[in-house]
């Protein structure tokens, strides 16, 4: 059986502001969640238990990879903040804590994250209390790395950008990483010349999808390092319904531009149907394309994007925000393979197992419904899951969530997937969750057992696509004409 880690704590606390020796229930809860895989379980529960100390060595590295995307939510505040946005700081002050135990001064912890281009990384470093953590660490000799993996930050204003900005980078540089044949796009059928990323030139993402190659530009510090420590935020998503484990991986980026992100064309997944209005739409953006990648008329576009605003609000599906996107998930499912599948020397996508452990420690102290992942309603949830196992871990929150896993093709097709796994889940039967109560003896419990925490509202996009059937079986498989 493979284990998930549950444990619950308290949604509304504010640990960030507290004394640094005050006690800390989200750190007793991370405790707890990793305590219930199993790791250092001779010293669970004691001042000196020290999970990490089975998945990397004193002197080791460890990169922490959280889920700080932007620095605020745009929605309708009190119900959307960006407590349901970003990984709340008391999980990465938690796993950065048990990292230095594992590693000691000798050791390497890093804090690394690709946010969005539009993302203020000196406010992030705020939020989530990042600058206090260093200089905490510092104080007891320790250094704590944090790294702001993107190459360039942009404004954007009407949805356009409007000034680009160079920055350092990952200082140990990135590597390109080709699946080729290996690659969850290969085979199937979508057309690459269709393929749109993160920026306005469809060059990059073309061609590095293109005649059997699939390559990413990945964080050369992540790569490198002993153990990945993935620090997703429990929300929902308008590309892949979910963001969770599997995911959070899109943020060890050095240029998103190579990320598939959805397909244009006859036979793309840009929006439903075959609206005269949305084509019309797509064909446009195709042709301003051009213009905004050289800097151009972007006076004229915001006046364009205003007007479309006003006349059609912002209640449509665009961009592949909706639930029959068939490029994100496989973007995901190779960004996992290849991390899995990497270390120092190389890629090995010929070897029997994935050649590198990823501890994931998902934040549910406010969870996100609704406009995932930049606009979600807050929901104050306060669970922490861990595991071993990205999948696993994904099936159970989604479970949580009131959502069906078989609906969702990124879990789905992983567990279906021939090869080179990233997960030991075939059937949802493989998984078991077990919740440790403060103070009580563990829970093990089958994932059918659980019950929902919380009937999550889906994105739009994806509503009435993605919530659990009754009378559905777990085990169904998608393709069955139910989903």
């Amino acid at each position: 059986m493979i284990r998930v880690g549950l444990a619950r704590t308290e949604p509304s606390y504010q640990g960030l502001h507290a004394p640094w020796d005050a006690p800390n229930p989200v750190h007793d809860a991370v405790a707890r969640a990793l305590a219930a895989l199993g790791l250092d379980a001779a010293r669970a529960g004691s001042p000196a238990f020290n999970p990490l100390s089975e998945l990397v060595a004193p002197g080791g590295s460890v990169v922490l990879k959280p889920n700080f995307i932007r620095h605020w939510n745009p929605g309708p505040a009190p119900a959307c903040s960006v407590e349901s946005v970003i990984t709340h700081g008391s999980v990465v002050r938690a796993l950065a804590d048990f990292a230095f135990r594992a590693v000691g001064p000798r050791g390497a912890v890093t804090i690394a994250e690709a946010p969005q281009q539009d993302c203020d990384f000196a406010r992030i470093r705020e939020l989530a209390g990042l600058d206090a953590m260093q200089a905490r660490f510092a104080e007891a000799g320790l250094r704590l790395d944090v790294i702001d993996l993107r190459r360039e930050a942009v404004v954007f204003a009407d949805g356009i950008i409007t000034e680009r900005r160079a920055l350092p980078g990952n200082p140990l540089g990135y590597r390109e990483v080709d699946l080729g044949a290996r690659s969850f796009f290969a085979g199937s059928g979508l057309d690459p010349r269709g393929f749109r990323g993160a920026d306005y030139d469809p060059g990059p993402t073309v061609e590095n999808h293109s005649a059997g190659r699939h390559a990413y530009l990945l964080s050369e510090t992540v790569l490198r390092s002993d153990l990945i420590v993935n620090l997703p935020k429990w929300k929902t998503h308008k590309k892949t319904g979910v963001t969770l484990a599997l995911k959070n991986l899109v943020g060890i980026n050095g240029d998103k531009n190579w990320l598939p992100h959805h397909t244009v064309g006859e036979d793309g997944d840009e929006f439903p149907g075959r609206s005269l209005v949305d084509r019309a739409r797509s064909a446009a953006v195709e042709v301003a394309r051009g213009a905004l990648a050289k800097g151009r008329a972007t006076g004229v576009l915001r006046l364009l994007r205003r007007g479309e605003s006003s006349l059609r609000g912002d209640a449509f599906i665009r961009a592949g925000n909706w639930h029959g996107n068939r490029t994100t998930w496989r973007m995901c499912c190779d960004l996992n393979r290849c991390v899995y599948y990497s270390d120092a020397s190389g890629l090995h996508l010929d070897a029997p197992a994935p050649v590198r452990r990823v501890l994931t420690v998902l934040d549910g102290i406010v969870a996100g419904e609704g406009e995932g992942p930049l606009a979600p309603r807050d929901v104050p949830l306060g669970i922490v899951l861990a595991s071993l196992d990205p999948v696993a871990l994904d099936l159970v929150a989604v479970r949580l969530m009131g959502f069906d896993a078989a609906r969702i093709p990124k879990i789905w097709e992983a567990m279906r997937d021939a090869g080179p796994r990233v997960t030991g889940v075939r059937e949802v039967s493989d998984v078991i969750a077990i919740e440790s109560l403060e103070g009580e003896p563990a829970q093990p419990r089958a994932l059918d057992e659980l019950p929902i925490a919380a009937q999550f509202t889906a994105h739009p996009g994806w509503q009435g696509a993605i919530e659990m059937r009754r009378e559905r079986s777990p085990e169904s498989a998608p393709g069955s004409g139910e989903a």
